[in-house]
């Protein structure tokens, strides 16, 4: 895991802070948006590190220089796929280019994060997304919205009328992650409604926190893909765990976020 840490410290409130991220977020998603659009064609796996590689560092030369000078003391993680608990203090955790894969095949489902970390509780999210134009945001105490709109996750309270949905596994992931996810979306497919499966998770969880699907499920998974939409969800009335019930953290092994009269029900299912 490659962390850096700052040395000396901006005063300014949270509210101010949640502001500034997403000024910052929202310039670089027009970078990224000004590079999207014809599919990006590579032919091995070293030509598609270097494309998504290209495009993380469009966003991070615009998020970095902008985010530090919000807060100069936080730290910051510069491995998106890094997971686990973070050391003591503030952190930035951004994902640059969340659904990278996406933008480089000229598929509209990606985003541009960045969430503060403060003693490993996220304290404020932005996600934008810069085809749309939408950005959802989220304070801790204080709320998720939709570009100023306050966020509420659904009332739904029958996982068989629940639209669910879970990220995949990664291409390097450990296969005994690999068959559970299979084996979830196929105990999903008995008891729910309707199942999506795509990449990434935060666009999942956008959904969840603004009501429009009802649980989002994966296994393992990294900070970056999971802090931001854990707080949105959380803030909009959702339940956050692990894929058991438990309380969730970053060192967890699995995430769940359900609207609260689906929660137990799919703990269940996903215990089968």
């Amino acid at each position: 895991m490659s962390e850096t840490l700052q040395t000396t410290e901006a005063a300014t409130s949270d509210s101010d802070l949640l502001n500034g991220t997403a000024s910052a977020v929202r310039a670089a998603g027009s970078a990224l948006r000004e590079r999207f659009g014809e599919v990006v064609r590579y032919e091995t796996r070293e030509e598609l590190m270097r494309a998504l590689a290209a495009n993380d560092d469009t966003a991070l030369d615009i998020l970095r220089p902008r985010l530090t000078s919000l807060r100069p003391n936080a730290g910051w993680v510069e491995d998106e796929l890094d997971g686990g608990a973070l050391p003591s203090g503030e952190w930035w955790v951004v994902d640059p280019a969340e659904g990278n894969v996406n933008h480089l095949h000229a598929l509209p489902e990606w985003a541009v994060t960045a969430t503060l970390v403060r003693e490993n509780q996220p304290v404020l999210t932005v996600v934008h997304l810069p085809l749309t134009g939408e950005t959802y945001t989220a304070l801790a105490g204080a709320g998720a919205h939709l570009d100023g709109q306050p966020l509420h996750v659904s009332a739904t309270a029958d996982l068989g009328l629940s639209i669910v949905a879970t990220s995949q596994a990664r291409p390097d992931e450990d296969e005994k992650v690999v068959r559970r996810v299979g084996s979830s979306i196929t105990a999903m497919l008995f008891d729910a409604l309707v199942v999506r499966t795509a990449v990434p998770a935060t666009l999942h969880l956008t959904n969840l926190a603004a009501g429009r699907t009802d649980v989002f499920w994966q296994f393992a998974g990294a900070r970056a893909d999971l802090l931001p939409g854990a707080l949105l969800v959380t803030e909009a009335g959702g339940r956050i765990s692990d894929a058991e019930g438990r309380p969730w953290t970053p060192q967890s092994e699995s995430f769940l976020a359900a609207a609260p009269g689906v929660h137990a029900e799919a703990v269940a299912t996903l215990s089968r």
